[in-house]
């Protein structure tokens, strides 16, 4: 794999031999795939322990570990460019993602998570402690997958199974924190939630004095029951290759064997970590290599040669921007800035319909889906415009539940349009949560896959949070509400007569979405078309002429300008003057107008 370069195969020798001395069965489960890919796994597997090390190092102070940890993922900024680095962990980390063209900006909130962690981690109830544990697992094991898939060899996941791979995820985490207890607790770390903790009084203050107490008894008997259950997930690997699905129920009896070692080690497991017995792990080990072999043998694979000292480096290995660090919006080519508008007193959340791509195409003689690719360079336009002005939330009414009655040409081509928009990730340097809104059952499974992916490795970010509806529509967000309420009320947990708009909110599929203060649609027409009835109850509406791939920022800098001048008091009577302002059905500005 590391062609003629010393350094570079040494760097992977050493990445394979941490791997093997830090984590048996992590290596023993490399071992499972083929000899061709096992490289990139042991560098991706070395990594992340570095980072982790680098954060738990408790001989130093937590500002100095934070401190490291951010100069690790800086350096590593800094050298994805060339494929090398100094550091060999690093440099087989960066020949991975050059030769296997991995997208490590996916890894960006997780690194920094590890940063995070140095002061410290409590943990409210299972729902925080499943966000922090998925938010550090799932952008690496999806780099697993990326290897997988660039080998020609995708781990697919049917929609239904999203939810029990993640759950499967949740298990290894759990399983990890039980046994290395004894660890965590040296160093003052307790990575359990309170609400865990709560079920078994006493259990909290026990394990911090490192006692064994029957509360603390219970507690673990407690949690292994849980890690046991995530684990179990048998439908997850229905339908996979058998080369990862090998891999996958082979972790999953590991596990199994760790929580066995873990019940039976008693008051011990507050001293040290408790292993399998080799003839456990052996039992295990040794019909999984056979079947592995087997499905192996039979897979044609694509292997990406060895990069070669001096050669040009692919660009498709993105960079981790630095934790924390996030670029500017490139400025309009006019150089016209935003308006100047206090923050109080813009829209907290825009919502547009961006009509008009199919008509664009047609007035140019084109066929409709070069509209939807112009189209994509006005969302980019708008979003940059957005960061600009400081908006904190833009809706985008990207594919309607109706739009799937069009031409099955023109919806194949707007979802491969969304399939690459998502893989090129246009926004991955900037400050821009991105969050999907819609129904799962009939968009392709690569596209719900990549978008979910953008959900996971956004979460953390802060200025503008970017909401694209993708088969979403109105009425039928309303009845899955209905439908969520009447289970709720069924089950004995609402009661219907008391049933408030408050409960309502609640139970719609996204119910963190704040309302929409300006609805804006382009193209001429004048209706809201089945778009976020619930939260635009009291949107004001702004309605341009020009269409949606004319359009640019300082469209969107205009209907927020125009918003600003409306008097909105929400059914209220007005101090004095009219009860609204109208809007003018004007002009877009900027290349719309």
């Amino acid at each position: 794999m590391s062609g003629d370069d010393p350094a570079l195969r040494a760097a992977y020798r050493l990445c394979r031999r941490r791997t093997k001395d830090e984590d048996p069965a992590e290596y023993a489960l490399i071992q499972l795939v083929p000899a061709a890919l096992r490289p990139a796994l042991h560098a991706l597997w070395a990594a992340a322990n570095a980072l982790d090390d680098l954060g738990d190092d408790r001989t130093a102070p937590a500002a100095e570990r934070a401190a490291r940890v951010e100069a690790w993922i800086t350096a590593l900024h800094r050298e994805l460019p060339t494929g090398s680095s100094p550091d060999p962990v690093r440099h087989a980390l960066v020949d991975t993602a050059n030769r296997w063209r991995l997208d490590l900006s996916e890894l960006r909130d997780a690194m920094a998570q590890v940063q995070d962690d140095t002061r410290g981690r409590h943990f409210a109830d299972w729902a925080e402690w499943r966000a922090w544990g998925r938010d550090n697992l799932l952008p690496w094991f999806g780099q697993v997958r990326t290897v997988f898939d660039r080998a020609g060899v995708p781990v697919a996941l049917r929609l239904d199974t999203r939810e029990a791979y993640e759950e499967f995820l949740d298990g290894v985490r759990l399983t990890d924190i039980i046994t290395d207890l004894s660890a965590d607790l040296a160093q003052g770390d307790l990575l359990l939630p309170a609400e865990a903790l709560d079920l078994h009084p006493g259990s909290a203050a026990d394990l911090v004095q490192r006692r064994w107490s029957p509360g603390v008894a219970a507690l673990v008997t407690h949690l292994t029951g849980l890690a046991r259950q995530w684990v179990a997930q048998e439908t997850l690997t229905r339908g996979m290759h058998p080369g990862p699905a090998t891999v996958l129920d082979t972790m999953a009896a590991l596990l199994h064997a760790q929580l066995d070692a873990v019940d039976a080690a008693g008051p011990a497991l507050l001293r040290s970590p408790p292993r399998p017995a080799l003839p456990t792990r052996a039992r295990i080990l040794a019909p999984a290599r056979a079947r592995a072999a087997l499905a192996w043998s039979l897979t044609p694979l694509t292997v990406p040669p060895p990069q070669h000292p001096g050669a040009q480096r692919p660009p498709t290995a993105a960079l981790p921007a630095p934790t924390g660090t996030f670029l500017r919006p490139p400025p309009h080519p006019s150089g016209e800035r935003p308006p100047g508008i206090p923050s109080g007193d813009l829209p907290a959340h825009v919502a547009v319909i961006m009509d008009g791509n199919g008509r664009w195409a047609q007035q140019r003689g084109l066929p409709r889906h070069e509209g939807h690719r112009a189209g994509a360079d006005a969302v980019r336009e708008v979003v940059h415009g957005a960061l600009d002005i400081g908006l904190r939330h833009l809706t985008l009414y990207t594919f309607s539940t109706e739009n799937w009655h069009r031409d099955p040409e023109e919806v194949d081509a707007i979802l491969d349009l969304l399939r690459r928009e998502m893989t090129e990730n246009p926004f991955r340097d900037l400050d821009v949560r991105l969050r999907w809104h819609g129904r799962a059952g009939r968009l392709p499974p690569d596209l719900v896959d990549v978008l979910q992916l953008r959900e996971r490795t956004t979460r953390a970010r802060t200025a503008l949070t970017l909401t694209m509806c993708i088969d979403y529509g109105g009425r039928d967000e309303l009845t899955r509400t209905a439908a969520a309420l009447a289970g709720r009320a069924r089950a004995g947990h609402l009661e219907p007569g008391l049933i408030t708009e408050d409960d309502f909110a609640r139970h719609l599929p996204l119910a963190d979405l704040p309302d929409v203060d300006l609805l804006w649609r382009t193209g001429g027409e004048q209706r809201v078309s089945n778009f976020l009835p619930w939260h635009t109850a009291y949107a004001e509406l702004h309605f341009t002429p020009g269409l949606w791939p004319d359009t640019d920022r300082r469209d969107l800098w205009q209907a927020i300008s125009a918003y600003t001048h409306r008097q909105r008091h929400h059914g209220a009577t007005p101090a004095d003057g009219p009860s609204a302002v109208p809007c003018p059905t004007a002009p877009a500005g900027g290349a719309g107008g």
